[in-house]
């Protein structure tokens, strides 16, 4: 065993006896919640917007959430170590639930989206801790099938959401889609408390306050930059610019801070480790694939195919259900060899058959075919998801468990984050070559009440420029794929064990 170190005297936790059932499905339930609350406000928006008002303002009801919790995300990771899962759980979900709440009651757009920002700095944590915690409670060699379910979740979410979103409103109010995160929430927490037990060590600690600003800064410029560029902001304006500018400079200021920190938000030693820096990269790719499509094939269901919303987010199940059969597999594999090498590697040749297939997509394809093509992305994730954590948390000493859980979460965030942003662009940039005049008489507001109304051979035009603007996506991600399959050639495989390392150990 290794010499204590100061840090090994930070608070820890261990499950209570016979708990770790109770455990999981506790943070799981939390992550869902979490991850619900990314997407289920987009089928509500036009509903909130008659209610609220604040039209030019809409676009930050999602963007305050997700800007929140990709900047709270590593935060979270670090503190997390220092003082304490458990602890860290508690806040993060009372700041969750307290902007649940505010959200609900909110009267106008502005309150509305300052809570939504509260919201996310809880939901950063959560996704964040629910990985961390399993590493506190599961052995390295079960860990996957866990963080498998717990994949299978947060892409579910991303179906999931907008549909309940819709639900919600007609059966309820939007309110509702707030307010029912309170009795959930409230059990789950409960839950977690009774089963996730501190041992009671505590010790003082040097936070890196400049670190964590420094980050901060630059993941909230580059979260800006790519929500809000070539939409509410042009590429080549002022603002645009100055958030690209900020962001290069907070990323250069912080990796100097951490070389002198006492205890880095982020250790830059992490770098120098093979398994963390190949899962980042694979995870980053797989980040991108998932957004990628789960943004992008909605518009080609209920556009170039005509079908509704709620039945465009079903026939996009079977590629949830891909992630979820290949992360069991992967989880049960890991578990049964103690080995996940060969897992990212197929996995990404999943990911590139699936794009490629899907760069053939028409709006003739049939609901079956386009089925097996993203269920072949979805296996092809499934089998990524669960070892890029295992892998990581199983590689790096038990004291930056929590950190480096948080920094692929982030490469993830980000990597879903620039892949909207540059498929975006291109995506309109196609569309609007394709359309050529049409394109400005559409006013770029193309969704399916608007195609409803137009003649038949209108109709056909926008249905071929949209499968000519979105080919190129799944074309970049095909070859996305086949780089992250050279980095899990590189990928170095170290035994997963069967027990649950102390710390210091």
């Amino acid at each position: 065993m290794a010499t204590p170190t100061p840090s090994d005297a930070a608070i820890g936790q261990q499950p209570a006896t016979g708990s770790i059932r109770l455990v999981v499905a506790s943070i799981g339930v939390l992550l869902l919640l979490a991850a619900l609350d990314q997407t289920i406000v987009s089928t509500a928006l036009p509903t909130i917007v008659a209610d609220l008002g604040g039209l030019d303002h809409l676009s930050w009801v999602v963007t305050a959430y997700i800007l929140a919790s990709t900047v709270a995300a590593p935060l979270y990771g670090k503190l997390g170590d220092l003082y304490g899962r458990r602890l860290m759980v508690f806040i993060s979900v009372g700041l969750f639930l307290t902007g649940s709440t505010l959200c609900g009651i909110a009267g106008s757009m502005e309150f509305l989206i300052a809570s939504r920002a509260l919201q996310g700095l809880g939901g950063g944590g959560l996704f964040v801790l629910a990985l961390s915690v399993v590493g506190d409670v599961i052995s390295p060699r079960d860990r996957g099938k866990v963080q498998g379910v717990f994949a299978a979740v947060f892409s579910l979410s991303s179906v999931l959401g907008p549909l309940l979103g819709g639900w919600f409103v007609e059966a309820f109010s939007w309110h509702w889609i707030f307010f029912i995160n309170l009795p959930l929430g409230a059990l789950a927490v409960a839950g977690f408390a009774a089963s996730f037990a501190p041992k009671g060590k505590r010790a003082s600690h040097r936070i890196d306050w400049l670190g964590a600003i420094a980050l901060s800064l630059a993941l909230a410029s580059l979260t800006l930059v790519t929500s809000l560029g070539g939409r509410s902001l042009p590429w080549d304006s002022v603002q645009a610019l100055g958030l690209i500018a900020l962001c290069v400079v907070s990323l250069t200021s912080f990796v100097l801070i951490e070389r002198r920190a006492a205890e880095p938000i982020l250790p830059l030693s992490l770098f120098t480790q093979n398994v963390f820096v190949m899962t980042s990269l694979i995870g980053f790719v797989s980040g991108a694939s998932l957004f990628g499509a789960v943004t992008f094939l909605p518009l080609y269901l209920q556009i170039a195919k005509g079908i509704t919303p709620t039945i465009s987010g079903l026939t996009l199940v079977p590629m949830t259900l891909g992630i979820v059969i290949a992360a069991n597999i992967a989880g049960r594999y890991m578990g049964r060899t103690g080995r996940y090498r060969l897992l990212p590697m197929a996995g990404t040749i999943l990911i590139m058959l699936g794009a490629m297939l899907l760069s053939t997509i028409k709006a003739e394809t049939s609901t079956l075919l386009f089925g097996a093509y993203i269920a072949a992305l979805g296996l092809g994730l499934g089998c990524i998801f669960p070892v890029v954590t295992t892998a990581v948390q199983n590689a790096v000493p038990r004291e930056q468990l929590g950190t480096a859980t948080a920094a692929g979460v982030m490469f993830r965030q980000i990597g879903g984050s620039l892949a909207v942003a540059v498929f975006g662009a291109m995506f309109a940039a196609r569309m609007a070559a394709s359309l050529g005049a049409d394109a400005a008489r559409l006013g770029g507001e193309i969704g399916p009440q608007l195609i409803a109304r137009l003649p038949q051979d209108k109709r056909d035009e926008v249905a071929t420029a949209i499968v000519y603007a979105i080919h190129p996506i799944f074309w970049i991600v095909a070859g996305m794929a086949v780089v992250a399959f050279v980095f899990a050639l590189m990928l170095r495989e170290v035994q997963l064990t069967s027990r649950i390392a102390p710390k210091g150990e």
